[in-house]
């Protein structure tokens, strides 16, 4: 019986141990649950604020690369101006005055005034010949005839007074006229020893130096006058109908790049040649500050038509495929292709007839390779002037 309780004590201690045991492991699970609970909380707050701020970094990273891809360019504006539709033609220039000096003695050169480049206006000195030779006859031819004049004057009273026959006073007469003649002459032949310029232009050429002895037939100087110029062209049979008297043109050489000189239709051929099938047009040419010079080469423009108020396009703008001519204009920092559809035309620009107008802005750095739509950023804008913009309005009233 002791035996029994003894055991029944030792089961009811062991179950309160378990409970006991069971209840405590539990308290202090919670406990930790509670912790680590805690520490999650923490830890994902940390976590949340760590991603907003990766997330405020990459939208930023993100605007920086957008930035970063748009394709930097340099515009420029256009504007509207005047173009022309010409005929060209290149050709050497020509004087249309030129002349070759000669003298009208012979003698010994004394004294030279002008040399090759020097300008001359007509009638000044150009040399000196030796003339005491010529003075002296002319000295004497003037003493023959005064004396045969006062004798003459002599025969002349007698020959009032009938104390002279009509044959001996037409003899009289007419000797005294022939010394006149002579003496004139001889003036003429002394003046001749100064020998002048026959036109105004510049010495092109000068042929004989101090010493010489010189014959008429020796050329002396050539002098050129270069205030107006000739340029003649060969022009197709088809113009025929379009050119004619006092057209504009103009004047340009690869020489003198950014100028151009004023000229006009002096004469038009109506003679087509038949082995060529052109005519022969001969342009007049203002000469500004002497610039031109003979057998220059130069490009002949002439005029046929005009737009005064035209959208110019700058040739340099322009991308050329699959021979079309395609610009890129910028509108709210995208690059659109445009096809252009072309009027006139010159060397430097030309004429939209369509989709652009005055005030839009044309890349004329960095379009080539671009492609349609794309995004650009311009850094800079270039103001171009054309060279030749005031072709017609210049040319009027020539």
């Amino acid at each position: 019986m002791r035996v029994k309780n003894q055991i029944l004590i030792v089961l009811i201690a062991l179950v309160v141990g378990l409970f006991n045991l069971y209840c405590g492991g539990s308290s202090a699970d919670g406990e930790d649950r509670t912790q680590r609970e805690g520490d999650s909380t923490q830890v994902a707050g940390q976590d949340s604020i760590k991603n907003d701020s990766t997330k405020a970094s990459t939208d930023e990273n993100a605007k920086k690369k957008r930035d970063q891809e748009a394709i930097p360019v340099e515009v420029t504006t256009i504007q509207r101006g005047t173009i022309s539709d010409y005929i060209l033609l290149s050709t050497n220039l020509e004087t249309e005055k030129m002349t070759d000096v000669y003298s009208r003695i012979e003698g010994m050169v004394q004294e030279i005034n002008f040399q090759e480049g020097d300008k001359v206006k007509k009638d000044q000195i150009l040399l000196k010949l030796e003339a005491d030779e010529y003075r002296l006859a002319a000295e004497r031819a003037k003493l023959n005839y005064l004396r045969q004049k006062a004798d003459f004057e002599r025969m002349e009273a007698m020959f009032q007074k009938d104390l002279l026959s009509k044959e001996e006073f037409d003899q009289a007469k007419f000797a005294t006229q022939g010394l006149e003649v002579d003496y004139e002459q001889a003036q003429l032949n002394y003046s001749y020893t100064r020998i002048k310029a026959p036109i105004s232009g510049v010495i092109g050429d000068r042929l004989i130096k101090i010493g010489d002895r010189i014959q008429p037939q020796n050329k002396l100087f050539t002098i050129i006058n270069t205030e107006e110029m000739i340029a003649v062209v060969y022009a197709p049979e088809k113009e025929l109908g379009n050119l004619r008297k006092n057209q504009n043109a103009y004047i340009s050489s690869d020489n003198i790049p950014g100028m151009r000189f004023k000229g006009w239709i002096k004469r038009v051929s109506p003679v087509v040649d038949p082995q060529s099938g052109t005519f022969k047009v001969t342009i007049g040419v203002k000469n500004q500050d002497n610039k031109l010079r003979a057998g220059m080469f130069v490009n002949a423009h002439i005029i046929v038509d005009t737009h005064e108020d035209a959208v110019l396009i700058p040739k340099t703008a322009i991308v050329y495929e699959n021979e079309m001519m395609n610009v890129f204009v910028v509108r709210d920092s995208i690059a659109h292709k445009i096809v252009l559809e072309v009027g006139y035309q010159d060397h430097e620009k030309v004429e939209s007839l369509k989709e652009i107008d005055a005030g839009d802005k044309v890349i004329v750095v960095g379009q080539a390779g671009l492609k349609d739509q794309t995004k650009v950023k311009i850094v800079s804008e270039r103001k171009i002037e054309f060279a030749l913009r005031r072709s017609v309005k210049d040319l009027k009233g020539i």
